[in-house]
């Protein structure tokens, strides 16, 4: 997941006089002064959990770090995760890209999570360390000078925090792109250099990318307690791993490091997790020729390995698995030890795209290993082999993780994982495992079931071929409830239903903001980017999303009302991607107007819902599409500060000669339920045009709405009253507020609704109410998913 953004500034001045906005005080249990109640509309996971930590300490202890939907802590008795950084505001957004946590094993209450989502410009800010002595619960920050990648290259390597055992007060912070290890000596307050630190890595994936030209830095921080030893691995193959004698006073190269962990058949590679095993004495540490965690095919060989040292002799030995079914290794991601029974270890392949990522188990370590499934080759080593499996994979409450897809001989729809660098086993506990993918979390109580499996593959002397052993599987679920990462694009209220567009997922449809819903799989698309449905005819939705391929078009239809979806005509010379660009249904469904995300097309219109496109007249490339909610020939559209209006059902637009809405910077406009011709837009850009406005004639004429001098997102909801306004809902700034805010008598008074433990970050792409239950709003997230508020009873 990746996302641009702005910084907020003050806008342009006010035209119009109004209420001033009053701001709502904190309260506990989740709740605003004006009786608000805070939910997900529930999908499980959706994003990159790229690390999880067990407190080695308090049993039951378990932090999970996002990419950038922020930190969560495990509770055991609910078996869901809570979310700790809600109280991130629009200003350090960043702070929700996690790249390390660390979970204190002396002071189990202590924790730190070293924050910042981008090491470009996409992010103003300088990264943090964030530290709690309350597990989590509150947070203090500690400002760095430097940017911190929770959403780069490299963000599944470490841990890059680390708590020193023998003196719990020194904690290590690992840093990118030249600014080597960092330490503080009291609990996470204040953060200098160490000076005496002597590499601070040179790896660096892609120089001629703006998103992958970091150099990685040093990666992670591990303690050998029976040696009063500290380990540095740092991203440089020509001299990958340190250690510190004397407390990290001074430092010296580890003999033989670069021979072991910088190269791998060929390839330079680099350390990119490492794990001690106290009582047998080894540091374990897995390379890959990447720092992760899109890495494909390797250059050559294996493109990465497992390595052993002796902690007592200083030997190497590669311990590296020298099977896997498809032949070829591309690398390692995540590595684990057990606690609880030293010499077993596992680790995960990373990146085994087809036909599923391989976990590793071995209780020898290293010497031996057994997979997580094999192939299974008939006697004519037919293609594609069976397979099987050590465990089967339940989805329940995340069905959509099969991404619309059936089994296909060894590709199973529902998978392993991918980009499997977050690998942990309980260290009070040997049957429990929990894994990160790309988009969930799998975690299973009966692992040590695996060990009395035995191999899964014998040899039929009989009939000359391969049989499948019989095991007795054990099951792994998900274990991602509470956790939400998906990014919201859009969302459409439509009464008992919700349907929203998220990244990298498509969409889902809910009629129950409890469950998981049905994801959109048709059309396919990788990322949703718009949702409508007709004002009058409710059964009547439509999407657009990035997609790829060319069987599928950008544009999504249903008339059940979200149930079921078909697909639509690929509009010629629009090629897949990221074109999905918004879509817009007249009040009464009987026409859509698609305006593509390409920059170069035009906008066109169907009117037989989607299977023939038609370019509309007189509206640019790129323009924002919406439609009246009354009237079934009215559309409206908006680009580079001009607005355009359409009276023929959204076959010709005219612009209207508004004048004063901002030129540039993303803009929200939505016509208003139940009121023809009437707009409310908002949006702009730091340091010019910037704030809300309504139109109330079709958008002619536009007045400035003073109250808020920055404006982002606006959507309607059910009036207060029978025959009152439709309540007004805007992701806003009023004064040096940023929040949620409502209005229920037309614009004239406002009230923040959330408060400052639930910001959520950055809420600018959208925001709706519902049009069935007062008060209730949806609001889009970057990586906190879909949140809605209701009002206490």
């Amino acid at each position: 997941m990746r996302r641009r953004t702005f910084a907020a500034s003050l806008g342009a001045a006010a035209v119009a006089a109004a209420a001033v906005p009053g701001t709502a005080a904190a309260k506990t249990g989740g709740r605003c002064e004006d009786g608000y109640v805070w939910r997900n509309a529930v999908v499980n996971g959706g994003g990159y959990v790229p690390g999880i930590v067990f407190n080695e300490t308090e049993a039951g202890l378990i932090y999970a770090r996002t990419d950038i939907g922020g930190l969560y802590r495990w509770q055991e008795s609910a078996q869901t995760w809570k979310p700790l950084l809600d109280w991130v505001g629009w200003d350090l957004w960043g702070y929700t890209g996690v790249v390390s946590v660390a979970s204190d094993p002396v002071e189990p209450k202590r924790v730190y999570a070293a924050v910042g989502t981008y090491t470009n410009d996409w992010d103003p800010n300088s990264g943090a360390v964030l530290y709690s002595d309350d597990y989590g619960d509150s947070w203090g920050v500690a400002e760095l000078p430097f940017k911190q990648g929770g959403n780069m290259p490299g963000r599944g390597m470490g841990e890059r925090l680390a708590v020193d055992p023998s003196d719990n007060k020194v904690v290590y912070l690992g840093a990118p792109n030249g600014n080597g290890l960092w330490r503080s000596v009291d609990f996470g307050r204040t953060w200098a250099k160490v000076e005496a630190f002597p590499n601070a890595g040179n790896f660096v994936q892609d120089p001629s990318s703006d998103y992958s030209d970091d150099n990685q830095g040093v990666i992670w921080i591990d303690f050998d307690t029976a040696g009063d030893r500290i380990f540095v691995g740092v991203a440089d193959p020509d001299d990958p791993l340190y250690a510190s004698a004397d407390r990290g006073a001074t430092w010296r190269a580890v003999d033989g490091a670069a021979a072991a962990l910088g190269r791998a058949d060929g390839n330079r590679t680099i350390p990119k997790q490492a794990a001690v095993d106290h009582e047998n004495g080894h540091l374990f540490v897995v390379t890959g020729w990447d720092p992760g965690p899109y890495n494909g095919a390797p250059s050559a060989g294996r493109g990465g390995s497992v390595q052993r040292l002796s902690l007592a002799t200083g030997e190497w030995t590669d311990v590296t698995p020298g099977y896997n079914p498809i032949g070829t290794i591309p690398g390692f991601g995540g590595l684990t030890v057990d606690r609880q029974a030293p010499g077993t270890l596992m680790v995960a392949t990373q990146n085994n795209w087809w036909p599923d990522e391989i976990l590793y188990r071995s209780t020898d370590s290293g010497a031996t290993w057994e997979t997580s499934w094999d192939y299974v080759w008939d006697a004519n080593w037919s293609w594609p082999p069976a397979r099987t499996d050590r465990f089967d994979m339940d989805s329940t409450g995340s069905a959509w993780l099969s991404f619309g897809k059936a089994d296909d001989g060894p590709a199973y729809a529902v998978k392993h994982g991918w980009m499997i660098d977050a690998l942990a086993i309980d260290p009070h506990d040997s049957d429990r495992i929990m894994w990160g993918t790309g988009a969930t979390i799998w975690g299973t109580e009966s692992l040590t079931q695996w060990d009395a499996q035995g191999a899964l593959v014998g040899w039929d002397s009989e009939a000359g071929h391969q049989i499948a052993l019989p095991v007795e599987p054990f099951t792994v679920a998900v274990r991602a409830e509470g956790l939400e990462e998906t990014a919201v694009q859009d969302i459409a209220a439509l009464g008992g239903t919700l349907v929203s567009a998220t990244g990298d997922l498509g969409g889902f449809v809910q009629t129950d903001l409890g469950e998981a819903g049905v994801q959109i799989r048709r059309p396919s698309w990788t990322s949703g980017r718009s949702v409508d449905f007709a004002a009058l005819n409710r059964d009547v939705v439509v999407g657009s999303g990035d997609v790829e391929g060319d069987v599928d078009g950008h544009v999504g239809v249903s008339v059940d009302g979200g149930a079921t979806w078909l697909t639509t005509t690929r509009l010629d010379g629009v090629a897949g991607g990221g074109n999905g660009g918004t879509v817009a249904v007249g009040a009464d469904g009987a026409v859509i107007v698609w305006s593509p995300g390409d920059g170069a097309t035009a906008p066109v219109f169907s009117t037989d819902l989607g299977q023939t496109w038609t370019p509309v007249e007189g509206l640019p490339a790129g323009a924002l599409v919406r439609a009246d909610r009354v009237d079934a020939n009215r559309f409206y559209a908006f680009a580079s500060g001009a607005f355009y209006a359409s009276v023929n059902g959204g076959l010709v637009f005219a612009a209207t000669g508004a004048a004063g809405l901002p030129a540039s910077g993303p803009v929200d406009f939505r016509a208003v339920p139940g009121k023809r011709a009437q707009l409310w837009l908002a949006g702009g850009e730091t340091g010019k045009t910037y704030g809300m406005w309504r139109s109330t004639d079709g958008g002619k004429r536009w007045t400035r709405v003073r109250d808020f001098a920055e404006a982002d997102a606006v959507g309607f909801g059910k009036a207060r009253t029978r025959h009152g306004y439709p309540t007004i809902f805007a992701s806003a700034k009023a004064g040096s507020t940023r929040g949620i805010w409502r209005s229920t008598d037309e614009g004239r008074n406002w009230v923040r609704i959330n408060d400052d433990a639930h910001q959520w970050a950055w809420t600018g792409k959208a925001v709706t109410g519902d049009p069935d239950v007062y008060g209730r709003v949806y609001i889009a997230t970057n990586g906190r998913g879909l949140i809605y508020g209701d009002i206490e009873d």
